[in-house]
């Protein structure tokens, strides 16, 4: 429950992993249910940043939630052993490596920022629109987003080209 809650949460939120693991069931709470969307600052840049949250992993938080109890005060991944302590990003590390495994893949292609990016390479591939993954991410440079995505001249004319005018 947890590993699922942590994946879909990591596609979804586009935090890095050290965002990631410390956020707390406030973050994500609003009474009773989880959030459409949440606010966290940033620990890099100290920016916050907004991150909508898909029906698929409010479920997994959800259940996730129910299972581990907790105070808003608490962290939503703790470690096993202290559930006052966060994961640590190392673990999550872990954690994606397994999953990466599992599914298949070579550990050396996908790591966590794999998972930042994911969603921020598909909004970007759906709809162009760099200022928006700009925003997503908390990036304070276009070229910063740009080099992220690693957008070059084909993706421009492509784009370009399924435009009307």
């Amino acid at each position: 429950m947890r590993d699922r809650a942590l994946l879909n949460l990591a596609i979804d939120s586009k935090l890095r992993g050290c965002d990631l693991v410390k956020l707390n069931i406030g973050n994500l709470m609003a009474g009773p249910d989880i959030r459409t969307r949440a606010m966290v600052i940033q620990q890099k840049t100290g920016r916050p940043v907004q991150s909508h949250i898909s029906a698929d992993a409010r479920l997994s938080l959800a259940a996730w939630l129910q299972r581990r109890g907790g105070t808003v005060d608490d962290y939503v991944f703790p470690i096993r052993l202290d559930q006052g302590r966060p994961m640590s990003t190392r673990q999550y590390a872990r954690l994606v490596d397994e999953w990466v495994t599992a599914v298949g893949l070579r550990r050396e292609d996908y790591g966590t920022h794999a998972m930042r990016r994911a969603r921020a390479a598909m909004i970007y591939r759906a709809t162009g629109n760099l200022r928006a993954v700009q925003i997503l991410l908390g990036h304070t440079k276009i070229e910063n987003t740009v080099r992220y995505l690693g957008v070059d001249v084909e993706d421009a004319l492509i784009i370009a080209e399924r435009t009307e005018i």
